[in-house]
């Protein structure tokens, strides 16, 4: 099993979150992931919890969140397959905003395939 199907949808908007704030140059705490998300920090810390056991995020007791290195490269995959998705829907005439929501939901279902023929396409408009 790859690091990316061991994780499930919510997992992986989690760790998008953590690497998008840690990129911003902002630390990743449990409060901002919450915000970000609109979950309550329960559900943070819960999240964070798998994210260590899977040995994505490091995170010491009321500290910062961390990227582990495998962390970093699968959080940098899902941005790239949301931003791959996103800048295909926004050529397609989609509005932004739209196109960003939807982006978020299709990056989760969308086969390899798929996302190589999307990624083909983008490349040649």
């Amino acid at each position: 099993m790859t690091d990316m199907e061991a994780m499930t949808q919510s997992l992986e908007d989690y760790l998008e979150t953590v690497y998008m704030l840690i990129a911003d140059g902002r630390p990743a705490q449990v409060r901002d992931v919450a915000k970000n998300l609109s979950v309550k920090m329960p559900s943070v810390v819960k999240a964070i919890h798998e994210l260590k056991r899977l040995g994505l995020v490091t995170q010491e007791p009321y500290a910062s969140i961390e990227l582990t290195e495998k962390g970093r490269r699968v959080a940098r995959h899902v941005l790239d397959r949301h931003t791959l998705i996103r800048s295909f829907l926004v050529k397609l005439g989609v509005a932004e905003k739209t196109a960003d929501r939807d982006a978020c939901l299709m990056e989760h279902i969308l086969s390899a395939e798929t996302l190589d023929k999307i990624k083909t396409f983008t490349e040649r408009q």
